[in-house]
Order: C-alpha cells, then sequence, then structure tokens
C-alpha cells in the first residue's frame, strides 16, 4: 500500500488537494468565517474550534486548556482575549450570593448569534374509545389488608472531616486567604502530600507561608484551589534534611577545669585544661 492516496487526473496542478471523508459521528461543523479568519492568530482559531467541540459545562480558562495544548498558559490567554475581541467568546461576571462574582464563559459559533430555543413537544392526541361491550357484572375481590407505605430512605451520611496536622493546616489556609477553600475530599486528597513536608521537618508555618506567598491580586479568583495547591505542594516540595553522622562535626562544648575554673572546650566534662595537666605530670 503506498504511503498517499492516489492523485486524481483531473486535480489541480499546484496547491492543496483535499481527500475527503464524510464522518457520521463525533465530528463538530466550523463556519469558514472562523476557519478562514483573516485577523485571527493560528493560536486562536485552533483553541475556538476545540471550544466549539466540547460540550457544555466543560473548563476552558487558561490553566485548563494548557492542560490540552502544548502552548503555555500565556500563549492561550492571549488567544482568549483575541477570541473575545473577535466576538467568539464573551467572559461576563455575574453575582453570587454573599455579594461574591463568578465570571462564566459564553462560546459563540458565529459572532452575534443568539440562543436556539428548543421546539416544545406537541402533545400527542388522545387516542378515540370504543364502547365497551356489555358484560356480566363481576363481583367485587374480596378485601385485602393496607400494604406498609414504604419508607423514604435516609439520606447517606457526609463523610467524617479527615484530621491530623496535614488536615488542619488544609482547612486554615481559607483563613489566610478565602480563595483557598477547601472540601473534605480536597483535603483528603492533599494531606498525604502535606506529610511529606512535615515528615521533612518543614513547619507548619513555612508550609502555609509557602502555599499562599505571591496569590494573584484580588479580586482574581482562584477557580481551582485544590489543583492549584497541589501543583505548589509538588513542585516547591524541600529535599529531607541530612543524616546526623553526614553534618560537619561542631565545636567541643566548653567545660570547666576543676583545678583552676578556667573555662576550655572539650569533648570530655571531666578533663582538666593543659596548665593544670602538666602541673599534675
Amino acid at each position: 500500500m503506498s504511503a498517499y492516496s492516489k492523485i486524481p487526473a483531473d486535480a489541480p496542478p499546484s496547491g492543496v488537494i483535499h481527500v475527503r471523508y464524510r464522518h457520521t459521528e463525533r465530528f463538530t461543523v466550523v463556519g469558514n468565517h472562523l476557519a478562514q479568519h483573516a485577523e485571527l492568530s493560528a493560536a486562536a482559531i485552533g483553541i475556538a474550534v476545540y471550544i466549539q467541540s466540547l460540550p457544555d459545562g466543560v473548563s476552558v480558562t487558561a490553566k485548563a486548556l494548557a492542560l490540552h495544548f502544548s502552548e503555555g498558559e500565556t500563549t492561550i490567554r492571549r488567544a482568549l482575549n483575541e477570541l473575545e475581541r473577535a466576538g467568539y467568546i464573551a467572559r461576563p461576571r455575574v453575582p453570587l450570593d454573599g455579594g461574591r462574582f463568578a465570571t462564566r464563559t459564553l462560546a459563540y459559533d458565529k459572532p452575534g448569534c443568539v440562543p436556539e430555543s428548543k421546539p416544545k413537544p406537541r402533545p400527542k392526541p388522545a387516542p378515540a374509545q370504543a364502547p365497551a361491550p356489555a358484560s356480566a357484572p363481576v363481583a367485587p375481590p374480596p378485601p385485602t389488608e393496607p400494604q406498609a407505605q414504604p419508607q423514604p430512605s435516609a439520606r447517606p451520611e457526609p463523610p467524617p472531616p479527615p484530621t491530623g496536622p496535614a488536615a488542619d493546616l488544609l482547612a486554615h489556609l481559607r483563613l489566610a486567604d478565602p480563595r483557598l477553600l477547601l472540601s473534605t475530599g480536597d483535603v483528603q486528597r492533599l494531606a498525604p502530600a502535606v506529610e511529606t513536608w512535615l515528615s521533612r521537618a518543614a513547619t507548619p508555618a513555612q508550609i502555609t507561608r509557602t502555599l499562599t506567598a505571591h496569590l494573584p491580586p484580588e479580586p482574581v479568583a482562584i477557580h481551582h484551589p485544590a489543583r492549584f495547591l497541589e501543583y505548589r505542594l509538588g513542585r516547591l516540595l524541600p529535599p529531607p534534611l541530612p543524616a546526623e553522622e553526614s553534618r560537619p562535626p561542631g565545636p567541643a562544648p566548653l567545660v570547666t577545669c576543676d583545678g583552676c575554673e578556667r573555662a576550655f572546650r572539650s569533648h570530655d566534662p571531666d578533663a582538666s585544661c593543659g596548665d593544670c595537666r602538666e602541673a599534675a605530670a
């Protein structure tokens, strides 16, 4: 089998030759106004096509897209700004409870289009009822004992909150910055990483200072605090301390000579100074 398809006889003498395939599943319709946009960069067009292929509810932040593409967050953030200026995405801020705000992303298949309204299903006409045939009277069934009503199922109990120094440290991070609020599941997942830091002689204050240093300025939101902390716990993990025997020996402690009460350094607490040893000799 050859490495490429056979070139048709009526193909143009230069330029691209399309080898078409009719998709029947897992495909996305993209308008040429986007695919052949004269002002958007290649990165912006590619990210726009990827966003149009995603279902509703998938995160399309710069951090989330950087996990899919090889481009860095700076390039992806610049491409998202291009798409926003061209009208392919909008990122309005919507109010939440308690005076908070959240940024939502609207992706447009074509700039200026409006959401399609879903048609309501028409009610089916009721079938014509035929007259019931005459029948002989039927005796009523014997009375039956009333059945017990099913009891509503109890709600499952929430899992107990994790405990221990690592879990307490993670739970208290929201006091340092309210954007670092973690769920019970997030604390359970991140606690082993914090325990690794504690096993390497890092104090809780040092760990908290490392995890909360140089955060984005408010009101910039941290959409995935657990993923953000997981990255810092893995990337900034300190090395273990060297063993005691590998440390360089320190100076001998100060001891007092019993003969002249002179202070000198010696590893023997009962040793005498040099002058007293010569006098005794």
